[in-house]
């Protein structure tokens, strides 16, 4: 970890946001995250206050909006369930675009939507403005030791990992395996099995090798920025753009 590693999600610049010491976004990512999710359901102009609120932070940051929107895909399930709750929840039916659904479900679906997209929004700007090393380092000391150190290797050796799954397709493939129906399904498992024990074998080799290297169980190289006053200033403006939100319009009820 004595090198620095760089990550798909992480998009290089040199904004305000950039420079922030990684634990001061990841608390004013928390406290956003819970400021939104306190928000009354329903109050849709509350979450419009809030997306403002983030859109405005990502144009300081200058990460493209596009590069975030390609990778919001990983919302895609919160999306399909928010869709189906107007059709399978219950409660009192109403007519929209000549469709009957629940009015329970619709009005949970679109504020599960709203908080969903404005959570996972923020936690990419998170990922687009901070390396993983920064934020593992920023965690030191906040959470168990033994925690940070799982996070540090599981983030250190992901593309190995991820390379070793890209070159065993390449192998199926090479031998004219393409996965087209169910009955392929065993070969798939036979596969996954024998990535897990490769991955296993791979962790005590490298546990061994560091343990070779006077590994003393805190891994060297974790160094951190020292927040100042001002950092947590900035960090604090979302987070507190989101709290007035949400304690105004529970305010107003």
């Amino acid at each position: 970890m004595g090198a620095s590693h760089g990550h798909r999600l992480h998009y290089h610049g040199h904004s305000r946001i950039h420079r922030l010491p990684a634990e001061c976004k990841v608390v004013a990512l928390v406290a956003f995250v819970l400021c939104v999710v306190a928000t009354p359901r329903g109050a849709y102009w509350a979450y419009g206050v809030d997306a403002v609120a983030l859109g405005l932070a990502i144009a300081w940051s200058h990460v493209p909006v596009g590069y975030l929107a390609k990778r919001m895909v990983v919302e895609v399930p919160f999306v399909i369930f928010a869709l189906l709750l107007p059709f399978i929840a219950l409660g009192h039916r109403i007519e929209v675009a000549g469709l009957s659904v629940s009015q329970a479900g619709l009005e949970s679906g679109l504020t599960l939507l709203c908080r969903a997209t404005l959570g996972v929004v923020a936690a990419l700007l998170l990922a687009a403005t901070t390396e993983p090393r920064d934020i593992i380092a920023g965690l030191e000391g906040k959470l168990p030791r033994r925690m940070v150190q799982i996070m540090a290797m599981m983030v250190r050796y992901l593309d190995v990992t991820s390379d070793q799954l890209r070159r065993m397709r390449i192998a199926r493939e090479s031998r004219g395996f393409v996965a087209r129906n169910p009955r392929h399904w065993p070969v798939l498992a036979q596969s996954a099995g024998a990535f897990f024990v490769r991955s296993y074998e791979r962790g005590e080799r490298v546990h061994l090798a560091m343990l070779a290297r006077g590994y003393d169980g805190q891994l060297p190289g974790l160094t951190r920025a020292v927040p100042r006053r001002h950092d947590w200033v900035v960090a604090s403006l979302l987070p507190l753009a989101a709290c007035v939100t949400a304690l105004w319009t529970w305010g107003q009820r």
